[in-house]
């Protein structure tokens, strides 16, 4: 079969084909002719894309392959499709896995299309094609068939290709090596002997595959700029018109150095890589070559920065241990003395460089000024004989330049690491913000490498890992703010003014036109630093012609708020659109500079200071703002000033940017907190981090994946309080169904009736003897219990808890959840030292897990403190109310952050409130003792004091009491009790009486609760001690958190952003628990684990419990680039189980009908349902008016209109939008109440649509309203509702959806009723989507309605379907809508 170029539906009509037809019908000419016209083309992006769709791969190519008869095409064509499916975000491995024994044949083939021996050689596209393929394998390093073949690549024997020289210095730096490196040998002359044709070592696919591709690489760079002038290396590159940049070649470069800083920057990677590259001076080649100096070589130059910045990373490549300041330092002064010993030996020339001192000889400068008197034979015998950098058989060496560019990089001192960081401005300016190959404008496609560090699987330090983040958090920031200013631009209206200033017409509410502005301070530079201690300055605007609102709005600035000050200057001609539309957008609307700033203080017109946080102003003195002129006082970014001052010295700005400003920015406090983040990102890069021994490997992504686990850690607890975790002894015995359990008295004889609360002894945990490699993927999904071959036995001891005292609120709340065996698991590993990773898929309990595990560490540990972390405030206060309501007294519990007053509670949790909180108790405890001093007949003062108390404790309490207790040892008669007990006046209210004078174990045991009630009430006395002594309310809420709190919560944006404050409390934990922590960002998640200082060099940090879905939506990042290129929206917690870390996966939910949580519980192993959903009886009635309880409806095209696209990227179709809300006021006129219906979508477009139908048809109209919630999938994350109705909008391409973790979500949101508006066509077709679609179109696709229901809730049977009527289209869903309204009224209207 052979055809010529197909339309792309004759494309799409291939996709039944592949899967009918059979091995007998595979075409290996149409695989070559399909990869001819249609892959290997220049316009192949859109072709490619409907070939991966169509499972092209899956259903033909992978099944069909056979490694001894595949063509290059067939090759080539896989690589392609799985390329592809890396830049879609989807599974690219998935489908290998099916033939899984077939792969390491397919790789093998993959790298010999390298060995030169295929019929044609390929193409400088299909070598970038290739290339990409590799950086994906290197990136794929979780899966075990995808490592095994892409690690033997970079192993020892990769140092065959080494120069002589490099060799030797390589094992004189590292020489544990050399004996790896003779047993390689030994092993490869055995192979060799056994071998029935010898291969020559160097002809080895794993020697020679790595250096190939250099050499090709170097091949390429060289050819890639022609010069129609002269070809001389040496050219000046400055004439366009005589040069020109291969786009394909420039393309391939860029490439293979995204790939060299792939694998320089993982450690098992890199071990012997590093070697070769710098043996290669691939840097110094790449800079020297012609497409570096070209003003098209913006891309290739960053990357080739990066790539050397992972180079010269300061780590032993064999260790991994990073090197610290002094280590660096001790080890270049190592390399220049023994370069100058050479020097001083060998050339004569060189002598007074060798006689001078390390810092004269690292200059750069003075380097190439002293070489500069060698001839080019003696440079050559230096660097290639002498100092050996370089292989003198590499062609380079006739180049002088190279030969001196050599020299000096391998010698100049360089900017540390440290240094580095602290050089960089926090506030993104013009430059940085305009970047393309840092922060593309338009959505990135994937085409091309970005100029950007990733996260992966493995990082090189903490340092490295924290680098990575702050570079990619800082562009994330500056992308948002780029945004903002983009549109005050667009809102200002600037012009050009008769004066020649720049006149803003418009208005816009975040900005306001700067009146004035003056340095007023610039503070000198600390010791040892180059930049200014601070830079102070005036801002100067008026509030003048200001809405109230809006005026407000800008009043209300406080300190450590973040401004940006703008020039913005209009061209005085004016350009037409086509003009305007081949400019930047600094260009288009004249602006010139972005600088940021903090607030430090704001004044009135007056003078006066507003918003004082210092207590400067007494709050009795605060007037309102006078007049309309504000003057902020601000601090501007003191490295960026050093940097513009250094700038105009130069000549560089034609002006003095601080002179110019005009426009002052602020932006939503939410949205402007990145200073104070990415100021805690650098200070962490300027401490010593300490984190706990058994974390730190897991976290760089190295070792056993397991041996944070508690079963591995060196102290697990044997036995376990779990207090009230079991119900009952059966329900514990249910929880370990792989142990033997044996119930004991506390004197160890059996209990024939044991009652909880339950103590269990645990076997001692064999340490296993055998190593998990790090990222393999080894028992993902265990158990904490383990299952042993014979099993184990557990014992139970049951106990009475003492009686904490006589009054109803003595009594400890109990837990009524009847945990299953999974949560027990998670339970008990939560509570045992070491890292717990719990995935808790919707519906399945996780709040109840990780309350239950808070609730026995503060019993079993109360003297531990708890951090509790979430992404969201709703989260943080759904895990708060509920720990709120067990047995933890409120004045040991802390929730701070802005969502505070949100949470379900008559008791303030704040910082202010729980101070107020304690005040008042301590009152009300003072009037208790009072009473108890009267019942005593001691004087009144007792109460005078928190101090007092204590006195009146010791001195006529506990005196008292202990004469009690002597008295009843002498005579343990019945009565003894009733009779002596010294407090009966006090305790005279109880509910009911305390002795009956006929038991004398009974009456001691309510005596001792009496006295019990007594301890507690001093004991949190002396705890309100502090806030007695401390004066100032700041005071007391310092001291609350850093002293008296036990479990205190907070997001984990308010961690990064206070934690500077957390350290200077001194603020201590010991356990922490992190909810939602697959929405987490990376860095998010490790500043909490570094709140506090370590003052021993050990982490105090026992537990780490980590809760949440990597089967769910990642956090968010608005980024297409750093989210698809850099991997930004990877949590630490998807990573940990792409390693292999263990996890423990909630099993079993309870929030949607078991039909509907089909829909998504394919995607997890073994989920199944809670009794109550299966026992619940609205689980098991119909919905009213409904024929099924979910549904796909299909919706057609509209009016001739699907999908629409009024801006980019703003998706509406106006079809499901008319028909969702059809539905919702349907489902309004049968009674159902608004707040139990959700509208979902998955584009922003669609729910501004739904939002404006619902305004114009239902708002104003009381039969109907709003429903709970009109939003995006991926808003509603973590909330749910009884009823979803959902719009999938596309009608084109499948778009976002693809990504199962969003259809996952969508899903799961519903607990009884889920509706589904989409395009049939499109969707069922859809590979990664086929599960919950198959299900889906089980069922008509149109909806069924029962029309004679007119009243919620029915009780019909949920599978009782008879009857339903089927609507064909929308217009007739309108129709019935109209008609149910009109039966609706009218009954209405005969009521009155």
């Amino acid at each position: 079969m052979s055809f010529g170029k197909m339309t792309l539906e004759e494309l799409e009509a291939y996709r039944e084909k592949w899967k009918s037809w059979n091995s007998k019908d595979f075409d290996a000419n149409l695989v070559v002719d399909i990869y001819k016209n249609e892959l290997n083309v220049a316009t192949s992006s859109q072709r490619v894309r409907v070939l991966e769709i169509s499972q092209y791969l899956e259903n033909y190519l992978w099944p069909r392959f056979d490694a001894e008869t595949a063509s290059l095409e067939h090759v080539m064509s896989i690589i392609l499709m799985v390329n592809e499916k890396f830049r879609e975000n989807v599974p690219a491995w998935a489908c290998f896995h099916e033939r899984e024994e077939v792969f390491q044949a397919f790789f093998k083939r993959v790298l010999s299309l390298k060995e030169g021996k295929e019929q044609r050689a390929m193409t400088i596209r299909e070598k970038t094609n290739y290339l990409l393929f590799m950086i994906h394998c290197f990136q794929s390093l979780e899966d075990e068939k995808v490592r095994i073949p892409v690690l033997r690549l970079v192993g020892l024997s990769l140092w065959h290709s080494l120069s002589p020289g490099r060799l030797r210095m390589e094992f004189v730096q590292h020489p544990q090596l050399l004996d790896h490196w003779r047993k390689l040998l030994k092993q490869e002359v055995r192979a060799e002997k056994k071998a029935k044709v010898a291969v020559p070592v160097m002809e080895k696919l794993e020697v020679k595959f790595l250096p190939t591709l250099l050499e090709e690489f170097l091949d390429v760079l060289q050819s890639s700029v022609q010069s129609e002038a002269k070809a001389d290396h040496e050219m000046e590159v400055d004439e366009e018109a005589a040069v020109t940049v291969d786009p394909d070649s420039q393309l391939y470069c860029e490439r293979f150095a995204e790939f060299l800083i792939d694998l320089l920057s993982q450690l098992p990677t890199r071990r012997f890589v590093r070697a070769l590259v710098e043996d290669k001076a691939i840097v110094v080649k790449s800079r020297l070559s012609a497409l570096y100096a070209h003003r098209r070589g913006d891309l290739f130059r960053q990357l080739v920065d990066l790539f050397e910045f992972y180079q010269n990373y300061e780590i032993n490549d064999q260790t991994g241990t990073q090197f610290n300041p002094e280590d660096v330092e001790l080890n270049h002064s190592s390399r220049v003395h023994a370069l100058q010993l050479h020097l001083f030996k060998a050339v004569p020339k060189l002598q007074p460089l060798a006689l001078s001192n390390v810092g004269f000889v690292d200059k750069r400068n003075q380097l190439i000024k002293s070489i500069a008197a060698l001839s080019y034979d003696e440079l050559k015998h230096l660097v290639c004989r002498n100092l050996q950098l370089v292989s003198p058989e590499d062609p380079w060496t006739d180049r002088v330049d190279f030969l001196k560019e050599v020299l000096v990089t391998s010698f100049e001192r360089r900017q540390s690491q440290r240094e580095s960081i602290n050089a960089l401005p926090l506030y993104p300016n013009e430059t940085v913000m305009w970047d393309e190959n840092l922060i593309p404008s338009i959505i990135y496609t994937g085409a091309g490498p970005l100029a950007l560090p990733k996260l992966n699987l493995q990082f090189l330090t903490l340092h490295d890992y924290l680098l990575r983040n702050f570079n990619l958090f800082r562009l994330e920031s500056t992308y948002e703010i780029r945004e903002d200013i983009h549109d005050i631009l667009k809102r200002m209206g600037a012009r050009y003014g008769d004066d020649g200033e720049t006149v803003f017409s418009g208005w816009s509410r975040m900005a306001t036109p700067v009146t004035g502005f003056k340095i007023t301070e610039v503070k000198a530079a600390k010791i040892g630093e180059n930049k200014p201690a601070a830079v102070i300055a005036e801002v100067s605007f008026t509030t003048k012609g200001l809405r109230g609102d809006n005026r407000s709005e800008w009043d209300a600035l406080k300190e450590h708020d973040v401004l940006f000050l703008l020039t913005v200057r209009v061209p005085a001609t004016m350009m037409g659109k086509e003009e305007l539309a081949k400019l930047s957008i600094p260009e288009q609307f004249g602006l010139q500079f972005v600088r940021g700033c903090e607030v430090i203080e704001m004044h009135d017109e007056e003078g006066t200071l507003m918003n004082d946080f210092t207590g400067r102003i007494k709050r009795e003195d605060w007037k309102p703002p006078a007049g309309e002129a504000r003057i902020v006082v601000v601090g501007l970014d003191n490295v960026q000033y050093q940097l513009d001052m250094n700038a105009a010295a130069n000549g560089d700005m034609d002006q003095n940017v601080y002179e110019t400003f005009n426009l002052l920015m602020r932006r939503k406090p939410k949205e402007n907190n990145f200073k104070a983040i990415l100021e805690s990102i650098r200070d962490l890069m300027n401490e010593d981090l300490i984190v706990p021994t058994w974390l730190h490997d897991i976290l760089l992504g190295y070792g056993d994946p397991a041996s944070a686990q508690w079963r591995k850690m060196a102290d697990p607890l044997e036995l376990v309080d779990f207090k009230d975790t079991f119900l009952d002894a059966q329900h514990l015995q249910e929880s370990f169904p792989s142990y033997e359990t044996r119930f004991v008295t506390a004197e160890g004889d059996e209990d024939s009736s044991p009652k909880p609360p339950f103590q269990v002894m645990f076997p001692k945990v064999k340490k296993p003897e055998t190593k998990v490699r790090a990222g393999k993927r080894k028992g993902a999904d265990v158990s904490a219990d383990g299952a042993a071959d014979q099993p184990q036995q557990l014992i139970v001891k049951s106990y009475v808890p003492p009686d904490p005292g006589p009054y109803p609120q003595d009594q400890p709340k109990q837990n009524t959840v009847k945990f299953t065996p999974v949560q027990v698991d998670a339970v008990l590993s939560g509570v045992q030292p070491g890292l717990t990773t719990i995935v808790g898929p919707p519906g399945t309990g996780k709040t109840d897990t990780a309350v239950q595990i808070l609730h026995l560490l503060y019993h079993n540990y109360p003297m531990q403190r708890t951090l509790i972390i979430t992404h969201s405030n709703q989260a943080l206060n759904d895990i708060f109310e509920k720990i709120m309501q067990r047995d933890v007294p409120a004045r040991y519990l802390l929730r701070l952050g802005q969502g505070e007053q949100e949470l379900d509670t008559d008791q303030s949790m704040s910082r202010q409130g729980r101070v107020n909180a304690m005040l008042k108790r301590r009152l009300d405890l003072l009037t208790e003792v009072e009473k108890l001093a009267k019942t005593l007949k001691v004087p009144e003062d007792a109460a005078y004091t928190c101090e007092t108390a204590a006195y009146f404790w010791l001195l006529h309490v506990l005196s008292r009491w202990e004469e009690f207790m002597a008295a009843c040892e002498e005579s343990r008669d019945a009565g003894v009790v009733q009779e002596k007990f010294p407090f009966k006046e006090y305790f005279n209210d109880t509910p009911k009486p305390l002795f009956s004078g006929t038991s004398y174990v009974a009456d001691m045991e309510a005596a001792t609760g009496c006295f019990r009630h007594l301890k507690t009430m001093f004991q949190e006395l002396e705890e309100c001690r502090g806030f007695e002594l401390l004066k100032s309310t700041a005071d007391r809420a310092n001291y609350l958190m850093a002293k008296q709190a036990k479990i205190v919560a907070m997001t984990c944006t308010h961690a990064a952003l206070k934690r500077h404050d957390f350290l200077d409390l001194n603020f201590k934990y010991d356990n922490l628990l992190m909810e939602e922590s697959a929405q987490i960002l990376e860095i998010e998640t490790f500043i909490p684990m570094l709140l506090q200082r370590h003052t021993d060099g050990r982490a105090r940090l026992k537990r780490c419990i980590l809760i949440g879905d990597h089967h769910q939506l990642p956090p968010v990042v608005k980024n297409v680039a750093l989210n698809k290129y850099s991997h930004l929206d990877q949590s630490l917690f998807t990573r940990f189980v792409r390693l292999g870390v263990p996890y423990i996966q909630l099993n079993a939910q309870g929030r949607a009908r078991p039909s509907i949580a089909k829909l998504y519980n394919w995607r997890y192993k073994e989920l199944g349902d809670l009794p109550n959903v299966q026992q619940d009886p609205a689980y098991h009635l119909a919905n009213t008016g409904f024929g099924y309880d979910y549904q796909l409806i299909n919706v057609e095209d509209y009016e001739g209109v699907g999908e629409s696209e009024p801006s980019p990227h703003f998706y509406q179709n106006l079809g499901e939008a008319e028909y969702v809300v059809s539905v919702f006021m349907y489902m309004r006129l049968l009674g159902y109440p608004a707040e139990k219906i959700s509208i979902l979508t998955t584009y922003n477009g669609q729910k501004s649509l739904i939002r404006d139908v619902i305004a114009k048809k239902c708002s104003n109209n009381p039969l109907f309203g709003r429903p709970s919630k009109v939003t995006t999938v991926d808003k509603f994350q973590g909330q749910q509702n009884d009823y979803i109705l959902l719009s999938l909008v596309r009608s084109k391409v499948v778009g976002h959806l693809r990504d199962v973790r969003r259809l996952v979500v969508a899903m799961s949101r519903a607990r009884l009723g889920l509706y589904v508006f989409c395009r049939r066509s499109l969707f069922e077709n859809c590979y990664e989507l086929l599960p919950t679609f198959r299900l889906l179109l089980q069922r008509p696709d149109d909806l069924a309605v029962v029309l004679d229901e007119s009243t919620y809730p029915t009780q019909r049977p949920v599978h009782q379907i008879e009857g339903a009527y089927r609507v064909r289209r929308l217009e007739e869903m309108v129709h019935i809508v109209q008609d149910v309204y009109q039966r609706k009224v009218a009954s209405m209207m005969g009521h009155y």
